[in-house]
């Protein structure tokens, strides 16, 4: 079988706190491990979308309008839903294995994974992984 899984493709959640959020997988394991015997994924999702900014709001509220909030988390395959998008951010150096295990790692994980995600969101590309989902 194929394996289409992989860092860097982007997934949307199915179910949930964050279900229907968009997601990005960070690192996969197709076997599982020890502490958890089915296939999953570490994704680095969008808990908040940035909001619609205009010009004629003042500087302030543009910025606290495009920023975003992240999530980090475990997820099991059964609860994501690939799609054929992929987004090439680093985010494997930010998230590691043993951050997740750790709520003070976690935290500062996603801290971290919010300042690349903001980065790429200020640089324009990649706008629909940045947009609210609609369904």
């Amino acid at each position: 079988m194929v394996k289409f899984l992989k860092p860097g493709k982007v997934v949307i959640l199915l179910s949930g706190r964050y279900a229907g959020k968009k997601a990005v997988i960070v690192a996969n394991k197709d076997d599982g491990s020890s502490v958890r015997p089915y296939g999953h994924a570490t994704v680095v999702g969008l808990a908040k979308e940035p909001r619609k900014v205009i010009k004629k709001i003042s500087q302030k509220k543009q910025a606290r309008r495009s920023s975003i909030k992240t999530f980090v988390k475990t997820v099991n395959y059964q609860h994501i839903m690939p799609t054929r998008y992929t987004l090439d951010v680093d985010l494997k150096a930010v998230v590691a294995p043993e951050a997740i295990e750790s709520a003070a790692k976690k935290t500062d994980a996603r801290k971290e994974c919010k300042k690349l995600l903001e980065e790429k969101f200020k640089s324009g590309k990649n706008r629909w992984f940045f947009s609210k989902l609609r369904f």
